[in-house]
């Protein structure tokens, strides 16, 4: 086991301080793209040449990467081949185009994409077979994720979590949570922090709060499906309508810039919106907010931007959180971070990764709600979710083939009925 053990430390070490140093270049690339763009509003009409531009080059030099973090998702669940070196620069080079330009979007996908990809080097430089190669690029997405959000336990858990609803794999839980910690120190040691949000009280656990907390969950799984399906229609509407694909983001950037224009006010919907997300934690804002960033990054990234689904998962359930404090007795600041983390659990299927953030992000006194939220907002949001390649181990309220995808579920139903569990179902199951 020492041998085991040292081995790992030093592989997830690596692909740990890879990921840190790259989540570091996205965060200050992030942070200059952000200020240029608010410092020259006129940079949003250049979206669609924008688009153009990023299109062209996935499809002239990335479609062999252009899956993203599905492509890592199915590597890991079906190894085949190292993932492309250009999946690290092209994505980079797309999301800080995209930002730059005025897109919605997020970075959660680009550092996840870049720490598995630079991970995966490790693996050719080192000659790893393909069940270290699995728990390797495990390894890499938990220290992406953990790194450009500056939270080391849920970056550990969702490298585990993300990849099938209703399984964890254990055998790799010591290299992601090396990874995490040390992908997460990285960017602190070279002068990059992260935003802070403050739920300065959370009230005592009471009937009335627990129920309040679950309604909520309800409001943040459904939001969170919706946000999952809205954007994979928007996806297959372009590739329907439009088949040069570089014509895909250059259409949507288009329509962007337009209704970003028209709309008074709609400037804060477009980028990260990390001020608005802040705002959130602090002030009651308009009870509309969660829907016109759920729309803006729909359209962005169904029509083929770069980014991730995150940041903006973030902003919609704060401000969504912010709005039905108007309804519910709980504190706005408290429902903004419930929902900070529970439309985020509800739509990427990680309800543990996601409460165990709310924690390291809001303190531990917030725990009990998170994880209630969290977890009603992981089975009302249905078998959806924004990686399409994540696969079904244990179904939320019916069972379906183990390891069937995602995005092959739609016709699965076609073809037969799921059965509705009973205990004779999961006993039968457990003893298989």
């Amino acid at each position: 086991m020492l041998s085991i053990v040292v081995r790992w430390l030093a592989l997830s070490s690596l692909a740990g301080a890879l990921a840190g140093l790259a989540s570091a270049v996205l965060l200050v690339s992030l942070d200059w793209a952000t200020d240029t763009r608010l410092a020259h509003p006129w940079l949003l009409w250049l979206l669609p040449i924008a688009g153009l531009a990023i299109g062209w080059v996935y499809h002239w030099l990335g479609q062999s990467v252009e899956g993203g973090n599905n492509l890592l998702i199915d590597e890991i669940h079906d190894p085949k081949r190292i993932v492309p070196k250009r999946m690290t620069p092209l994505i980079l080079l797309g999301t800080v185009a995209t930002h730059l330009f005025g897109g919605s979007a997020g970075r959660e996908g680009t550092a996840v994409q870049m720490g598995g990809a630079l991970a995966d080097r490790l693996t050719h430089l080192f000659g790893l077979n393909k069940e270290d190669r699995r728990i390797l690029l495990m390894a890499g997405i938990s220290a992406g994720f953990s790194s450009v959000f500056g939270t080391p336990l849920a970056g550990a858990i969702f490298g585990l979590e993300v990849l099938a609803i209703g399984r964890l794999r254990y055998d790799a839980i010591f290299p992601c949570l090396v990874a995490a910690i040390i992908g997460d120190q990285i960017p602190g040691l070279l002068g990059v922090h992260h935003t802070l949000y403050t739920v300065p009280f959370v009230p005592a656990v009471s009937p009335i709060t627990l129920l309040a907390t679950l309604a909520a969950g309800v409001a943040f799984g459904l939001v969170g499906m919706l946000f999952a399906d809205i954007t994979h229609a928007v996806g297959r509407w372009f590739k329907r309508h439009i088949k040069f694909p570089p014509l895909r983001p250059m259409l949507g950037g288009a329509v962007v810039a337009l209704l970003a224009t028209i709309f008074l006010g709609a400037d804060k919907y477009l980028g990260l919106g990390i001020p608005t997300i802040v705002q959130a934690f602090q002030q009651p804002l308009p009870g509309y907010d969660f829907l016109g960033k759920l729309g803006f990054t729909a359209l962005t990234l169904g029509a083929g931007f770069k980014g991730g689904e995150v940041t903006p998962l973030f902003y919609i359930g704060a401000t969504l959180g912010n709005a039905l404090a108007y309804v519910l007795p709980l504190p706005f600041p408290v429902l903004a971070g419930l929902g900070f983390v529970a439309v985020f659990a509800g739509a990427a299927n990680t309800p543990i990764a996601s409460t165990i953030m709310a924690i390291e992000l809001f303190g531990p006194q917030i725990g009990v709600f998170a994880a209630l939220a969290c977890v009603v907002s992981y089975l009302f949001s249905g078998h959806t979710g924004i990686y399409r390649s994540q696969r079904l181990g244990l179904g939320k309220h019916a069972l379906f083939p183990e390891g069937l995808r995602l995005s092959d579920l739609a016709e699965f139903r076609k073809s037969a009925t799921p059965v509705v569990p009973t205990t004779a179902n999961n006993e039968e199951r457990s003893s298989s």
